[in-house]
C-alpha cells in the first residue's frame, strides 16, 4: 500500500494521472486481483489513450515503465475485456507514434508477447474475431521494426494460423485486412515466404485480386502489396508463372488502367505494377512478359499516362518492367576484344590479360539469362539530382586497417647500382656552370615563335618549301647547353656526357631528315582565295600523280586502292597547282575532310578582298599561343600507332582556344529519360520501322561508306581517335559502339570522332551503346564537346559544350560474366544525346572532354623550349624511357638557372627541394593534360612569381606516363591492357615501362637523400564535381573504420592538408570539402599510395579535376573549360610557393618578390573557401 502511495503522491507532482493509473495496475498485478479492476483500469487508461497525445507520450517516454506493465498484464491476464482494452492502448500507441514507438514496445519484448498470444487465441473455439483483429493489427504494426520478427513468428508457428484465418474467412474483409498486413510483414522473410507459398498463399491471393471495382479497394491494394511481397521469392514467382498469373496481372491491370478515369485508384495500378515488378526478375517470369505481350501492353498504357504529371509513378515502374524484360543482346561486334592488336613481348601469368588470353574464341557470345535480381541498378527516374559519391562514402572493408602497412617505411626496392642508371637525368646535382657567363643581366621577354595573330594555315597543294624549311623545324632539336660540361666530377661527366651523345644523335638524325625533305610540299595557302577552299574535299600530304592533280578536275573518283585516300571535289578549281610530295617511313599523313560547300564566311561584302586563310585568322586574347600547325604535322610523322594512322583530326591541327562565353552545366528537361528509354522500347515494338544499316566499321576492312546524300559520314582512325562502329537505326538517329582498351575487352567511356554530311537544322540523336560505369555527370548536366570545321575557319576554333536531351542510363546490351572478367554489372550503359549542326556539309568532331594527343604535348614541350630564355630557366627534356610501341615518354627538368657560377649560387641551385609532378597515367582523362599545360606554362613564364617558384624548387615532371594509350584512344590502359596506375607496387620494365622508370626516379631520389617536398599525379574524375585532392594519412584512415581509441593514440604530422588547404584559398575551382586522405585498400598499388607509403613522401597527392563543372566558388554552375583547366595548374605552382614560406619560415634568403606574391594573393578575387587552422598558421612567417 505504501508504494502506492509513493507512486500516487509523484503522479500528483506530475499533473499526470496516467501514472497513477498504471501503479494501480501493477499493483493488481501483484496481487492477482479482480479482473474487474484490470478490467476498469484498462479503460481509463485506453480512454486517455485515445484522447490525450500527452498520455501516450508519456506511456512510451525513455525510463517509463508504463509498457512494462501494460505487457504483463498482457501476458498474465485470462479476462478477454482486459485483453481487447490492452490491444487497443497499443494499437493507439503504436499508431500515433510512428516508428520510433513501434521500435519501443519491440524493445519491451513486445513482439514475443503477441506472437504467443496469437498462438494461444487461435486455440479457442470459437475464435473471437475481434481479439483476432486487434493482435494482427498489433504485430503488423510492430513486425518491420523487429529484425528478428520472421524468424519469431515461424518459430511459434504463426505463419499459418494468420493464413488459415485469411483461407476460413474470405468475405470478412474487416479480420481478412490485418491477416493480409501481416502475412506482408511475414513475407519479408524468404524463408517465410517459400513457406507459405508452399500452402498456398499465392493462389490465395489471386482469389481476393481481381478486376476493377469500387468496392473494398483498400483490401485490394493491401493484397497486392503483400503479392508483391510474397513475389519476390524465386519460388513464388515460379509458381505464379507456372499457374499463369504474368497474363492475369496484365490482363488485370490493362482493366484498372481503362476504368480508372479519374485516377483515384493509382495505388491499386501501381500494386499491380509492384508484382509484376517482383514477378519479372526471374528468367521464366521475363519471358512469360513478352510472351503476354506486356512490352505492347506497358508501353501503351505508360504513355497514355504520361500527361498527368500524378501518375509518373506509374510510367516509371512500368519503364523498369519492360528495360528489364528487354531481351538481353550481346552487342553486334564479332568480339568485343579491341579491333587492334598488340602483341606483348611477355605474357603475364596473372591478372585480367593472362585471362583474356586464354579465353576461348567463342565467349563472347555468350550473353547471361541469369535470375539476378537488376532492380538496384534499375531503379526509375530520380528527377533531383542526386549524385551517389562512390568515393566519398568509403565501404569499410576497403579502408586499410593494419597500422603496419599504414605506416610509410622507405623501401629502396632496388639496389644504389641498379639505381644509377638514371644519374644521367639529374645533370642538374652535378653542373658546376663553369662554362656559362651567369651575370645578372634583364630578363629575355618570354617570346614564342608561334604566330599569335597568325591566320590558320590549312595544308594545300602550294609552294615547295626552301631547303632549311624555315621556322618549322626550330626548336626541334633538343639543346645540350642547358646542362654544360663539368670538370670537377670525372664519374658524373660520363653520365653527362653520354645524356649529351644522345641529344646529338638526335641532332643529327632529325638533320638528315630535314635534308631528306626538301623538297618536300609544305602546307601553305596564303594567297589562295576562297575558291580554292571550296574546291577541296580531303587534304594529303601524299604525292598525287601528276596526271590526276593537274587541275584537280571534276570526275575525279575516290580509290579505294590506295594506301591514302586521295578524294578531290566535281567543282571544277582553275587556280589549284601540282601537289608536292611527302613520304616518311612509308607512311603519310593527311587532314580529314574539308566541307565542299566551303568556308561560310561571316561577311560577304568582304569575300573578294579577303582571302579565305585572313577569314581564318585567330584572334588570341592576350598572351602567347604554344600551337604550331606545322610543327604538329612534323610531329605526327614520328608518332606511332597500332594502327598506324595517317590521318590527322582538324581540332588537333588548327588548335584549340577557350570560347569567349561561358557554358552553364545543362539543365536536364523532367522526363528525358524514361522518354528516350521508351524510344528504346519501341525498337522491340515496332521493328519494321528500325533501319539497321552499319555506316561504319573498323572490323571490317573492305567496308566501303555508303554514298547516299542523307546519312551521315563517320572516321574516327586519327590519333586519339575512338569509335568503332555506328549502326543507323532510324533516319537520324545512330548507335555508336566504342573500341575497346588494346589488349582489354573493355573500359568504354572515352570517344573523339568525326562526323560529316549533316544537314543543318535538323537533330540527330547519337547512342554511345556499350559504356561502362554506373554514373555519370552526363545525368547531371555535362555536356558532350563538338569542333566545328567552319567554325574554326570563321576564326573560332574552339571547342564547345553541345547536345540536349542528355541522359545516361543502363540498356539491354551485356557480355557474360566470363568475358568480363567475373566482374558484377555485366550490363552495358547508354550516352545518348541530340545535336542540330549550324552547317550545312561542315566536319565536325565530338569528343567526351577536351583531346590533348601526345603529339600535342611534344608541339607544346618544343615550342616551350625554343621560347625559354635560358638565361634566367634551366628547362631540359630528357626522354625517360621508350613505350611498348616505341614512342618516347618525356622527362622535364624546370628551375631557376643559378646567379652566377659561384660556389654559394650554385650551392642554392643544387640544394632547392623537388617537386615530382607526373600527369595522364590514364588516357581518357585528358583534363589532366590540360592542367599540367596550365603548369607547365606557369613555370616558363616570366612571371615574378614563376621566378620566384623556380629559385625555390626544382621541377621533375613527367607530362604524360602513358603515350601509347592517349595515341591509340584508350580509356584507361596502356598496350599491356593494364592500369598503369595500380601498377606502381611492382611495375614490370617490360609491360610497364613508364612506370618502372618514374618509380625509378623517385627511388633514385630517396637514395641521394633528396626526397621530393611534394608529388603529385594529376588525374580526371568522372563522377564529382570541382577540383580536389586524394592524399594519405594514417589517422584519417583508422578513424573512418570507426576505432576512435586507436586513432586518438596516433601522432601525425597534419603537413598532408597544408597544399590543399592553400588551394582551396586560391583557386576557384579547388574544393576542400571534396578531398580525402584515407587510404584504401584497392588503392595501395597507385601512385599516390606508393610514393607515399615506399618512398616516404609525406605529400604525396592525386589531383583528381571534374570532366563536368563545379558547384561552388567562382565558377559554381559552370562547366568547366581548358582555361579554367589550365588556370589550376598554374595556381596549383602559385599554392606551392605558398607552401615553401609555411614550410621554411626561418630561411632569410627568400626571394623579396615573394612579399609582392603574398600581395597579389591577398588581393585577388578568388574566392577564400577555407582558412587555414591553427596547427598551420604556427608556421607563417613573421611578415604574414
Amino acid at each position: 500500500m505504501s508504494k502506492l502511495k509513493v507512486v500516487s503522491d509523484k503522479s500528483l507532482t506530475n499533473n499526470s494521472r496516467i501514472v497513477g493509473l498504471l501503479a494501480q495496475l501493477e499493483k493488481i498485478n501483484t496481487e492477482s486481483a479482480e479482473s474487474d479492476s484490470a478490467r476498469y483500469v484498462t479503460s481509463k487508461i485506453l480512454h486517455l489513450a485515445q484522447s490525450q497525445e500527452k498520455t501516450r507520450r508519456e506511456m512510451t517516454a525513455k525510463g517509463s515503465t508504463g509498457m512494462e506493465v501494460l505487457l504483463s498484464t498482457l501476458e498474465n491476464t485470462k479476462d478477454l475485456q482486459t485483453t481487447l482494452n490492452i490491444l487497443s492502448i497499443l494499437v493507439e500507441l503504436v499508431s500515433a507514434g510512428g516508428g520510433r514507438r513501434a521500435s519501443f514496445l519491440v524493445a519491451k519484448g513486445g513482439s514475443q508477447i503477441l506472437l504467443q498470444l496469437l498462438v494461444n487465441a487461435s486455440k479457442e473455439s470459437p475464435l473471437n474475431e475481434e481479439l483476432m483483429v486487434q493482435i494482427h493489427s498489433v504485430l503488423a504494426k510492430i513486425g518491420p521494426k523487429d529484425k528478428k520478427f520472421g524468424v519469431k513468428a515461424r518459430i511459434n508457428g504463426t505463419l499459418n494460423i494468420t493464413l488459415n484465418l485469411v483461407k476460413q474467412n474470405l468475405q470478412n474483409h474487416r479480420l481478412v485486412l490485418p491477416c493480409l498486413q501481416l502475412l506482408r510483414v511475414y513475407s519479408a522473410n524468404s524463408v517465410n515466404s517459400v513457406s507459405l507459398g508452399k500452402n498456398g498463399v499465392v493462389e490465395l491471393m489471386f482469389k481476393i485480386v481481381g478486376p476493377f471495382s469500387k468496392k473494398n479497394s483498400g483490401l485490394m491494394k493491401v493484397a497486392l502489396d503483400t503479392l508483391a511481397a510474397l513475389l519476390k521469392s524465386k519460388t513464388n514467382a515460379r509458381r505464379a508463372v507456372d499457374r499463369g498469373y504474368v497474363q492475369v496481372l496484365l490482363t488485370i491491370y490493362v482493366d484498372w488502367h481503362r476504368h480508372d478515369n479519374r485516377h483515384r485508384h493509382m495505388l491499386i495500378r501501381k500494386g499491380i505494377l509492384q508484382s509484376l515488378k517482383s514477378v519479372t526478375n526471374i528468367k521464366l517470369g521475363r519471358k512469360a512478359f513478352i510472351d503476354a505481350n506486356g512490352m505492347k501492353i506497358l508501353y501503351n498504357t505508360s504513355q497514355e499516362c504520361l500527361a498527368v504529371r500524378t501518375l509518373d509513378p506509374l510510367v516509371n515502374t512500368s519503364s523498369l518492367i519492360m528495360r528489364k524484360c528487354f531481351p538481353k543482346n550481346r552487342l553486334p561486334l564479332p568480339t568485343i576484344k579491341s579491333s587492334f592488336h598488340f602483341q606483348l613481348p611477355v605474357i603475364p601469368v596473372t591478372g585480367p590479360v593472362a585471362q583474356l588470353y586464354s579465353l576461348p574464341p567463342e565467349v563472347d557470345d555468350v550473353v547471361d539469362e541469369s535470375d539476378d535480381n537488376d532492380d538496384t541498378d534499375l531503379e526509375a527516374e530520380n528527377e533531383t539530382e542526386n549524385e551517389d559519391d562512390l568515393d566519398h562514402h568509403f565501404k569499410n572493408d576497403d579502408i586499410e586497417t593494419d597500422i603496419n602497412k599504414l605506416k610509410p617505411q622507405q623501401e629502396p626496392g632496388r639496389t644504389i647500382e641498379e639505381l644509377k642508371m638514371y644519374e644521367h637525368l639529374f645533370p642538374e646535382l652535378v653542373d658546376d656552370f663553369q662554362d656559362y657567363d651567369l651575370i645578372s643581366k634583364e630578363p629575355k621577354p618570354l617570346v614564342f615563335e608561334g604566330k599569335v595573330r597568325g591566320p590558320i594555315v590549312v595544308p594545300t597543294a602550294g609552294e615547295e618549301s626552301s631547303g632549311n624549311s624555315g621556322s618549322l623545324r626550330k626548336g626541334v632539336v633538343m639543346k645540350a647547353n642547358v646542362s654544360p660540361k663539368g670538370d670537377k666530377d670525372d664519374k658524373k661527366l660520363t653520365f653527362m656526357d653520354m645524356a649529351k651523345e644522345d641529344i646529338k644523335d638526335n641532332g643529327r638524325t632529325l638533320q638528315q631528315q630535314q635534308l631528306g625533305d626538301q623538297h618536300r610540299t609544305t602546307s601553305s595557302i596564303h594567297g589562295l582565295n576562297n575558291d580554292i577552299v571550296k574546291a577541296l574535299d580531303r587534304i594529303t600530304l601524299q604525292n598525287i600523280p601528276s596526271k590526276t592533280a593537274s587541275g584537280l578536275t571534276a570526275g575525279m573518283k575516290k580509290d579505294y586502292s590506295l594506301p591514302l585516300t586521295v578524294v578531290s571535289c566535281t567543282k571544277a578549281c582553275p587556280h589549284v597547282s601540282t601537289c608536292g610530295n611527302v613520304l616518311f617511313e612509308g607512311k603519310a599523313v593527311q587532314l580529314g575532310k574539308l566541307c565542299c560547300a566551303g568556308v561560310e564566311t561571316e561577311d560577304d561584302e568582304d569575300t573578294e578582298s579577303t582571302s579565305s586563310v585572313e577569314q581564318a585568322s585567330i584572334d588570341v586574347s592576350d598572351g602567347p599561343t604554344l600551337h604550331d600547325s606545322d610543327l604538329y604535322i612534323e610531329i605526327v610523322k614520328n608518332t606511332k600507332s597500332i594502327p598506324e594512322y595517317s590521318e590527322v583530326a582538324y581540332p588537333d591541327y588548327f588548335g584549340h582556344i577557350p570560347p569567349p562565353f561561358k557554358e552553364p552545366i545543362l539543365e536536364r528537361p523532367y522526363g528525358v529519360q524514361r522518354t528516350k528509354i521508351a524510344q528504346d522500347i519501341e525498337r522491340l515494338i515496332y521493328q519494321s520501322d528500325i533501319i539497321d544499316r552499319v555506316v561504319y566499321d573498323l572490323d571490317n576492312p573492305n567496308y566501303t561508306i555508303p554514298e547516299e546524300a542523307d546519312i551521315l559520314k563517320f572516321n574516327s582512325k586519327f590519333e586519339s581517335g575512338n569509335l568503332r562502329k555506328v549502326i543507323q537505326i532510324r533516319k537520324n538517329e545512330y548507335d555508336l559502339i566504342l573500341n575497346s582498351d588494346i589488349n582489354s575487352n573493355h573500359y568504354h567511356q572515352w570517344f573523339y570522332f568525326e562526323v560529316s554530311g549533316m544537314r543543318p537544322g535538323v537533330a540527330y540523336r547519337f547512342n554511345i551503346i556499350n559504356c561502362e560505369k554506373s554514373n555519370s555527370q552526363f545525368n547531371y548536366g555535362m555536356q558532350p564537346l563538338m569542333y566545328s570545321v567552319q567554325e574554326a575557319l570563321n576564326a573560332r576554333p574552339w571547342w564547345t559544350r553541345v547536345g540536349t536531351d542528355i541522359c545516361y542510363y543502363k540498356n539491354h546490351f551485356s557480355r557474360s560474366s566470363v568475358a568480363a572478367g567475373g566482374q558484377k554489372g555485366k550490363s552495358y550503359y547508354t550516352i545518348t544525346f541530340t545535336v542540330s549542326f549550324p552547317h550545312k556539309d561542315d566536319v565536325c568532331y565530338f569528343a567526351y572532354h577536351y583531346p590533348y594527343t601526345y603529339s600535342t604535348l611534344q608541339m607544346h614541350l618544343q615550342k616551350l623550349e625554343s621560347a625559354h630564355n635560358p638565361q634566367q630557366i634551366y628547362f631540359r627534356k630528357d626522354v625517360l624511357c621508350e613505350t611498348l610501341s616505341g614512342n618516347s615518354c618525356p622527362l622535364v627538368t624546370i628551375t631557376a638557372m643559378p646567379e652566377s657560377n659561384y660556389y654559394e649560387h650554385i650551392c642554392q641551385f643544387r640544394n632547392r627541394p623537388y617537386v615530382f609532378l607526373s600527369a595522364r597515367v590514364h588516357p581518357g582523362e585528358t583534363n589532366a593534360s590540360w592542367v599540367m599545360k596550365g603548369t607547365l606554362e606557369y613555370l616558363m613564364s616570366n612571371n615574378p612569381t614563376a621566378q620566384s617558384l623556380r629559385e625555390c624548387y626544382i621541377f621533375k615532371i613527367v607530362p604524360m606516363l602513358n603515350p601509347d594509350g592517349v595515341i591509340n584512344g584508350n580509356h584507361r590502359c596502356s598496350l599491356s591492357g593494364e592500369d598503369l596506375n595500380r601498377q606502381w607496387q611492382s611495375p614490370n620494365p617490360d609491360l610497364h615501362p613508364t612506370i618502372y622508370h618514374a618509380k625509378g626516379l623517385l627511388q633514385y631520389l630517396a637514395a641521394v637523400k633528396r626526397l621530393p617536398l611534394v608529388y603529385c599525379d594529376y588525374h580526371g574524375h568522372s563522377r564529382k564535381k570541382n577540383v580536389f585532392m586524394y592524399g594519405c594519412s594514417i589517422k584519417e584512415t583508422v578513424w573512418h573504420t570507426n576505432d576512435n581509441a586507436t586513432s586518438c593514440d596516433i601522432v601525425e604530422d597534419v603537413g598532408y592538408r597544408t597544399l590543399p588547404k592553400i588551394l582551396s584559398q586560391i583557386a576557384p575551382a579547388f574544393c576542400m570539402s571534396s578531398c580525402s586522405f584515407v587510404v584504401e585498400k584497392s588503392k595501395e598499388s597507385t601512385a599516390r599510395v606508393v610514393v607515399w607509403r615506399e618512398i616516404g613522401v609525406q605529400r604525396s597527392y592525386t589531383m583528381e579535376s571534374t570532366l563536368c563543372g563545379c558547384d561552388q566558388g567562382k565558377y559554381k554552375g559552370l562547366q568547366i573549360g581548358t582555361r579554367e583547366l589550365e588556370e589550376m595548374g598554374a595556381k596549383f605552382c602559385t599554392g606551392l610557393l605558398r607552401l615553401k614560406r609555411l614550410t621554411s619560415p626561418l630561411e632569410n634568403n627568400m626571394p623579396s618578390s615573394m612579399l609582392d606574391f603574398e600581395n597579389e594573393l591577398i588581393g585577388s578575387s578568388c574566392k577564400v573557401t577555407r582558412k587555414l587552422d591553427s596547427s598551420e598558421l604556427q608556421f607563417l612567417p613573421t611578415i604574414l
